[in-house]
């Protein structure tokens, strides 16, 4: 019994000496004071969460869900020294601890690479906001309206209102075309005539029917000239601007109602034609 009792079992102390009065106060201090400090660590941790979370969401200009990711980081930072100083208070050396952490740390950030350069685009992409929800864009090859932009993909509905998630990284690293950025868009037609065809004429028709459309801006004045001789046509270049969210549905309808419009006065449109010639036998 007194070999167990001088046997050493923590940090140079037998069993006698951990049953003491002043050992056992001394451990019940700590252990209090850990308590302590844990209630500390963690209402301070909520408390800048919630602060931090709460600057995004007062200045309009800042982005909440970058400002949620910031305030996560600072909660576990404060957590993550509260450890630290609860390991301290029972004497516990804490730098072997901190250098297995970091150790650790860089191996999973090598092994989480391609996950982590997502997350650190997504911040580019909240922090700079080159594209936001709601605006039509084309990146990385795919083109549709963005529904979402979280810390790891983007995603969009195309065309057909298909889902299209595309990695942060390949947003962030390709060229962005967004659509919506600017509140009026410049439409391009190009409107072919015959040779034979009165100029005047189908200029005055193309513009006239154009113009006569409520979407279409009279100012910027419209473009429109023969910027062309093709093999079997002239060629109108027509330039006119529109609000952005009227593009499609205007460079479409115009494209039918002048064709019309030229059948109606009499001006030809040319199309390729080809003549087979049967050689006698």
């Amino acid at each position: 019994m007194q070999e167990l009792m001088n046997t050493e079992l923590w940090q140079g102390k037998s069993l006698a000496d951990l049953l003491t009065l002043e050992f056992l106060a001394s451990a019940a201090g700590s252990v209090l004071g850990a308590i302590a400090i844990l209630l500390v660590g963690w209402t301070v941790s909520a408390w800048l969460q919630r602060r931090v979370a709460a600057l995004g969401r007062k200045h309009k200009q800042l982005d909440d869900m970058l400002f949620d990711f910031l305030s996560s980081i600072v909660r576990y930072a404060v957590l993550a020294f509260t450890f630290l100083f609860v390991l301290n208070t029972f004497g516990i050396q804490t730098t072997s601890i901190v250098a297995i952490i970091g150790a650790a740390g860089l191996a999973i950030g090598l092994a989480l690479q391609g996950t982590l350069s997502n997350v650190a685009a997504g911040v580019m992409l909240i922090l700079f906001r080159p594209i936001k929800i709601g605006d039509f864009v084309e990146v990385a090859g795919e083109m549709g309206t963005v529904k979402e932009i979280s810390l790891n993909f983007t995603e969009l509905a195309d065309l057909s209102n298909v889902q299209v998630i595309v990695p942060n990284s390949e947003v962030w690293g390709n060229v962005i075309t967004n659509y919506s950025t600017n509140a009026k868009r410049r439409v391009e037609w190009t409107f072919g005539v015959g040779y034979g065809a009165n100029l005047k004429q189908a200029e005055d028709i193309i513009r006239d029917t154009i113009m006569a459309d409520a979407r279409a801006d009279a100012e910027p004045e419209p473009f429109i000239q023969v910027n062309n001789l093709g093999d079997s046509s002239v060629d109108f270049m027509v330039r006119v601007w529109c609000d952005a969210g009227e593009y499609l549905g205007f460079k479409t309808d115009m494209t039918r109602k002048v064709k019309e419009a030229l059948d109606a006065g009499g001006v030809d449109i040319p199309f390729p034609t080809r003549t087979i010639v049967q050689a006698a036998e």
